[in-house]
Order: structure tokens, then sequence, then C-alpha cells
């Protein structure tokens, strides 16, 4: 039997040590442990030889304890144990993860927060996390700790553009007489970090993104809250984690401010949405935003959104209708190509609208995505240099005209048919997208 044993908040009780002949641990939890004097002590680092060391003892039928942080069935190192050696050779015992230690430690429930680890995996994941949902608690690791999370979300967030909130009372006006540029409204994120949380040195810190940026957090961090504080407290939750998906999507017009029915229309955005795929952890640009439409259906579904808008009136109806559907997206004015330039790589990207620059904007976006781009246009002489841009940056190339007639009443209580403007949609998915996550370093 392994006896997987989490620290929580204090060392290992004696009784879970008794009789052990192989202890395995981080420094720190073998020497706050009650080890056996004659038991072997293995001190982790990679985790390939510790497991291979383990199996040794297992298969010889020795009593093996390992220690772990918090709760080791919450990103920690069960689900490695239960794949090597099976789930029925397990005995589990959780203490407080470092997520449920640093919320009691701030006052906070967390049934509603997004849990998202940085421990051996891509940061970027995490920051887009953050930039979507209002409270969000990530797992730390080398290279992904506050102070490179803090960096990301002030580059973001106070640099790039302003923000389209959840809350309007965040929404800024333009500059008065700036021709191209909004004054940047900074994504309203705190960081809270919580460091050595169990032993005499635990702190939680309140910083903002910049300051997290600015300042060397040694190695004795836990766990990094990122909160928006107006909307800390939701309302009373059934299920919990991120939000659910909401119930329907590619919405009616009408649930949009827009200029003169100059928006993507819903047929449309309903398979844009298909090929663009926004998911949690993900970034999308929405490129000729317009009024926002796809931004807004982006971020309803869990992804971090930039919207890129040339017109004022444009950005002002984005941040109307983020707010107006309880969603965070950064809103960049500028033009295209330009005004990609400093933004960070998406990982799918909606390109809007038309006009003679289109192919060249279509280049820089597939040269940037990791995953996909769409585009919607109206005009057919424009298909063949767009698909080019795509299939040119390595991406396999595909299409559809979308011609859609939606009923209409007529008087005397009949119904016709009303046709809506022919849409050409091309869309490009590259070679190799959604390779899954390296998981080394797993164990916490």
């Amino acid at each position: 039997m392994i006896t997987v044993v989490g620290t929580g908040t204090a060392a290992a009780p004696a009784e879970c040590l008794a009789g052990a002949e192989l202890v395995v641990g981080g420094r720190r939890h073998l020497d706050a442990a009650a080890v056996p004097a004659d038991a072997e002590r293995v001190v982790l680092g990679p985790l390939a030889p510790a497991l291979d060391i383990i199996e040794r003892h297992h298969d010889k039928g020795r009593r093996v304890v390992v220690l772990a942080s918090g709760d080791p069935g919450f990103f920690g190192i069960v689900r490695v144990l239960a794949e090597r050696f099976g789930a029925g050779a397990l005995e589990v015992r959780p203490g407080v993860s470092s997520v449920a230690a640093a919320f009691a430690r701030v006052g906070l429930p967390w049934d509603d927060a997004v849990v998202v680890s940085a421990h051996g995996r891509d940061l970027r994941t995490a920051v887009n996390v953050c930039r979507a949902h209002p409270k969000v608690a990530v797992l730390t690791g080398p290279g992904a700790g506050p102070a490179e999370l803090g960096a990301a979300l002030a580059a973001g967030g106070a640099e790039k553009g302003c923000w389209a909130t959840a809350d309007a009372s965040g929404l800024v006006a333009p500059r008065g007489g700036a021709a191209n540029r909004y004054s940047p409204a900074p994504l309203k994120r705190v960081l809270l970090v919580a460091s050595a949380l169990g032993t005499e040195d635990e702190r939680v810190e309140r910083v903002t993104p910049a300051e997290a940026a600015g300042r060397d957090w040694g190695t004795a961090m836990s766990v990094v809250l990122c909160l928006d504080e107006r909307r800390a407290l939701g309302g009373v939750r059934t299920v919990a984690g991120a939000a659910a998906v909401p119930p329907g999507w590619a919405l009616v017009e009408d649930e949009f401010v827009h200029r003169d029915s100059m928006i993507t229309k819903f047929e449309v955005r309903a398979l844009a949405l298909a090929r663009l795929g926004p998911r949690l952890g993900e970034l999308v640009w929405d490129v000729g935003a317009g009024s926002g439409s796809v931004a807004v259906e982006c971020a309803r579904l869990g992804a971090a959104v930039v919207a890129v808008e040339k017109a004022p009136d444009g950005i002002e109806r984005i941040r109307a209708n983020a707010a107006a559907h309880e969603v965070d997206v950064q809103v960049v004015h500028g033009s295209a190509p330009d005004a990609l330039a400093e933004l960070d790589d998406p990982d799918a990207v909606f390109v809007g609208g038309g006009g003679r620059e289109l192919p060249d904007i279509v280049a820089v976006c597939a040269r940037r995505a990791r995953r996909s781009v769409v585009v919607a246009m109206a005009a057919l002489d424009r298909v063949p240099a767009v698909r080019a841009a795509l299939t040119d940056a390595g991406f396999d190339c595909d299409g559809v005209l979308l011609q859609s007639s939606r009923l209409a009443p007529l008087p005397g209580d009949v119904t016709r048919l009303a046709a809506t403007n022919p849409v050409f949609l091309l869309w490009g998915a590259r070679h190799g997208a959604g390779t899954p996550v390296s998981r080394e370093g797993v164990a916490q």
C-alpha cells in the first residue's frame, strides 16, 4: 500500500508515518515529518527516478509513504501515482489545499473561483483565465510565479488598449482630440499572494499586477489569487468553478447595439464560433470588431478576448455590448495590422470587414495565430487573396458561401422568406493544433 499524505497547514501526523520503510516528499515535508529512523528517504525532484524507487518497494510489499502539499488529489501527485500503480494501491489522506487555505485567509468563498495550475505548465493559460474571469486561483511554479503573472497582466491591461468590463463604471471616455487612441483602462485585477502557508513565515500580500512584476518573491509561493474585487462576492452557486457554458450562442442581432445592421449575422456567427472554438484559457482576437458581437460571444464561452476596431463609435458599441453581456473584453482602438503588433499571440482570430488591406491583415493574423483563423467577407474579389494568405502561412484552408433566408411576416397572417446578404466564410486550421500540454512537474 502506498499512503499519500497531504500535509495541509501542519506537518504530517506521526501515525501516518509509523512503520514506513520508504518516505518520499519535498525536502521541507521530510524535514518537518517524524520519519522513522530506519526508513529510506527520497527527496522529490524529477518524478521518474522517485517513481522507480517507489515501484521497487511497492513490488516487495513494503510500506511506502508519500508526503505532498495540501490535498494531493488536487493538481497533485495522486494522478501520477494512480496512473502508475492503480487507484486501488493508494490510501490518500488529504490535507487542506493551498487554494482553500488562501481563500480562508482572506475571508472569501471560493465555490465560484476558477483554479488553474501554472506549475510545470504554460503560463499563458493562467494569464488568459485571469483576464477572462473575476476570481481565479493560480498555483505557481518556477518561472510562473507572481512576478511573471503580474507582468503579463499589467502589460495586457495597462499598455495595450482599454477594457470593456462587466462593470460599466470601469469604462473610460476617449481623450479629447485624440485621433487614434483611447485612455487605457487597466484590467481591474488585484493579486493576493499567499506565501509559505502553514508555516511561521506565512503571509498574504495584496499587490497590483505591476507591483507584483517588480518584486523578487523567492521560492516559498503557495498560490496567487487574482481577483476583480468588485465581483469577489457573486451570487449563490449550484455548480462550483467556472461559469457554465451559456445556454445559447449565435445570439440574434437585437441582443447587441449596432449601426444600421452592420453586424455579423447570427448564421455567420454560429459557424464562425464553431471554427474558432473559443474556450477557457485561450486568447481570441476579433479584428475589425464593429459592434463586437463575435468578441462578446467568445468571451461568453470563456476565452480571453481582444477586440480591435478603428472607428470611435465602434469602440463605444463594443464597450456597451461587453457591459450588457457581463463579460470582460480588451478593446484596442486602431487600424490593423499596425494595431496588432504589441498584442499577445492569439490562439484563434476572427477577421471581419473588407477593404484592400484585408489580405495583408489576414496574413499578419495567420503568422501569429496558434490554432485557427476565420475570415468573413462580402466581396468575392477578396476570396482568392485571403485564401492564399492562409495557405501560405501553413494553414489547412476551407470555406463556404453562406446565403440564408429568414422567415418574415406578411400581411394576412402569412410568412415569406427574406434573403440576407451572402457572406463568404473562410477558415484555416494550423497543422498539429491542440497538442496536449506536458504534465512534467505535476507534483507539488
